[in-house]
């Protein structure tokens, strides 16, 4: 896969250029609403649905990846940021930055079940199955909102004494990992006792917002958005052990666990793809996938990825890619 070059000749600002990225473009399905930011997404394997974080419309929006069609929005989530799907409760989670909320849906009827105080700014989430805890990263309010997912209330708040970017559940340690971005570090809890068991300096962070485990590899991949870099932290040793250039402000990571491949998706429209082999991480490439093309999700089954852009001539729309 690392081999393969793709050219791609741009029609418009608009247009997907590959450069050498193994991906090619498959369609571009409009998505509803205005053409304002979009935000998170996550997707459920098991229904096939991808639960899309319309921030500037307050709404999420709900798309069947079988069909290729938008089936339902959800309207009522003042600035949503955060998307989560919870497949084991057939629950979705949304961080509603507006009004400083965690707003639960049911993943059946896809009504509003219920609404919970969630910080000053709630942003990503991680959930805990273990302990039935959602953690909820509190950017600017510099905490930790710990929320139990089977009385729908918040239960803990963890002072975590920087800015916060996001959170992710560790497998393996069966811990919540956390982005202190203005600290240089990420944080280690317990969700069992909502504590803090250690802080990791992440030498070489600047801005370190996007997270992601991979967890078969001991490896944690950490997106600083102010240098512009992909760090590379052995979890084992505690230690950064790689560290890469990306695209412009890298927000979201997404991981093909059958192809190893891990996506880096940034603010400036280009998309970085890296491979794992063991603990070891090598660059694939950069390329420009489209207009503000922060989000991705990617399935694991079709390999296809998912990149909502705000505005293509004009209209919001899901750009669907795939491998070469």
């Amino acid at each position: 896969m690392a081999g393969s070059l793709v050219s791609c000749v741009a029609h418009g600002a608009d247009d997907a250029v590959t450069g050498n990225l193994p991906l090619k473009h498959v369609e571009d399905v409009p998505l509803p609403g205005r053409a304002s930011r979009f935000d998170y997404e996550s997707y459920d394997p098991g229904t096939h649905l991808l639960f899309i974080a319309h921030l500037g419309d307050s709404e999420v929006v709900v798309f069947d990846t079988r069909a290729s069609r938008v089936v339902a929005r959800v309207p009522g989530i003042s600035s949503v940021h955060g998307v989560l799907v919870v497949p084991e409760l057939s629950r979705v989670y949304a961080s509603a930055t507006g009004t400083n909320e965690i707003v639960a849906i049911d993943e059946r009827t896809l009504k509003i079940t219920a609404r919970v105080p969630g910080g000053t700014y709630p942003d990503g989430m991680a959930y805990a199955p273990d302990a039935h805890r959602l953690f909820v990263s509190d950017e600017t309010g510099e905490t930790e909102t710990v929320i139990d997912v089977q009385g729908n209330r918040r239960v803990a708040t963890i002072p975590l004494d920087g800015e916060v970017g996001n959170s992710q559940f560790d497998p393996v340690s069966r811990h919540i990992f956390v982005n202190v971005q203005t600290r240089s570090q990420l944080v280690d809890i317990d969700p069992a006792t909502n504590t803090i068991v250690s802080r990791i300096d992440l030498p070489g962070a600047k801005g370190n917002h996007g997270l992601l485990m991979v967890p078969e590899s001991r490896l944690a991949l950490i997106a600083c958005e102010g240098n512009n870099r992909l760090l590379v932290l052995d979890m084992r040793a505690e230690k950064i052990i790689e560290a890469f250039d990306v695209g412009g402000d890298p927000d979201v990571l997404s991981f093909d666990s059958a192809l190893r491949t891990v996506y880096v998706a940034g603010e400036a429209g280009v998309v970085s793809m890296f491979g794992v082999a063991g603990s070891r991480v090598t660059k694939i490439g950069d390329g420009r996938v489209g207009p503000n093309a922060h989000v991705v999700n990617v399935d694991a089954a079709t390999h296809r990825s998912w990149f909502p852009l705000k505005s293509v001539d004009g209209h919001p729309v899901l750009r669907i890619m795939a491998p070469q």
